[in-house]
């Protein structure tokens, strides 16, 4: 379980970008993070694993506070927490099955690390991974010859190898389009369900939160303005998020989005007419 309390970001200019946030996050549970830009979203995600350091507040997984940790320990308690990137974070130059081997780099030695020497176990391990996320034809490939949606995926199976207790997504589809935008939720949301893996994924697109996710937390100005299901985001709900907004020509448009794929997909005889 992950425990944040009273968690809050302060920057040296006087901003704040998070103020006392509180919430827990169970075992197996996916929670969607949504709010407008600079609502604390992605910095939320960052105080979390300590790529941004809180000013105050505690962080607790698994029992375990990481918010005194020092670099030592910090750096052994984030094998616990796998993160999946917006721009995916890829080393272009590197094949696929590099790319992913690059989520054990934490658990072995120095010189195993820097000439790429990993145990077998890690190794059919990466190939299970790549085989589970669609992309085992691609082990050989050079990252930087990957469409958005194959990078998308082997940041999914890199974040994996780590064996995460923790899965933080931040933003995986603002540079997909719809169609793959989906498949890569849908694809995260079984891969958590069936390892019991519980995850925090910071996502702007509301429609495909209510979509996918089990839960919703709505950050406005850096604190809680909203903690429930898909089904109790209300308009005055999205209203207390965003501000003033049409709501049901959102939805449309979501919906459109999906019709347009499947009458697309029937067009090609993939599904039944």
């Amino acid at each position: 379980m992950l425990e944040l309390q009273g968690l809050t970001k302060t920057y040296k200019t006087g901003d704040t970008a998070l103020s006392d946030v509180s919430f827990s996050v169970p075992k197996g549970q996916i929670v969607g993070l949504i709010g407008p830009s600079g609502a604390g979203k992605s910095t939320l995600i960052r105080c979390i694993n300590r790529l941004v350091e809180p000013t105050s507040g505690r962080i607790v997984l698994g029992g375990r506070d990481l918010t005194g940790l020092g670099v030592r320990d910090l750096r052994a308690q984030r094998r616990r927490i796998g993160m999946i990137f917006q721009e995916y974070a890829l080393v272009e130059r590197l094949s696929v099955m590099e790319n992913v081997l690059s989520g054990r780099l934490g658990y072995v030695g120095f010189w195993a690390s820097f000439t790429r020497r990993f145990p077998p176990a890690d190794i059919q391990r990466a190939y299970r991974l790549l085989d589970r996320v669609g992309l085992m034809t691609h082990a050989d490939k050079r990252a930087d010859a990957l469409s958005g949606g194959q990078r998308q995926r082997v940041g999914i199976a890199r974040a994996l190898a780590q064996e995460p207790e923790l899965l933080l997504v931040d933003e995986p589809t603002a540079s997909l389009d719809p169609k793959t935008s989906r498949q890569i939720m849908r694809l995260l949301v079984e891969i958590c369900t069936e390892s019991g893996l519980p995850a925090i994924v910071n996502i702007h697109d509301v429609p495909l939160a209510q979509q996918f996710m089990q839960r919703i937390i709505g950050l406005r100005a850096g604190q809680v303005v909203f903690d429930g299901t898909p089904a109790q985001l209300t308009e005055s709900a999205l209203t207390e998020i965003y501000g003033s907004e049409d709501w049901t020509a959102m939805r449309k448009g979501h919906e459109d989005d999906k019709d347009a794929e499947a009458d697309a997909l029937r067009r090609l005889s993939v599904l039944p007419a």
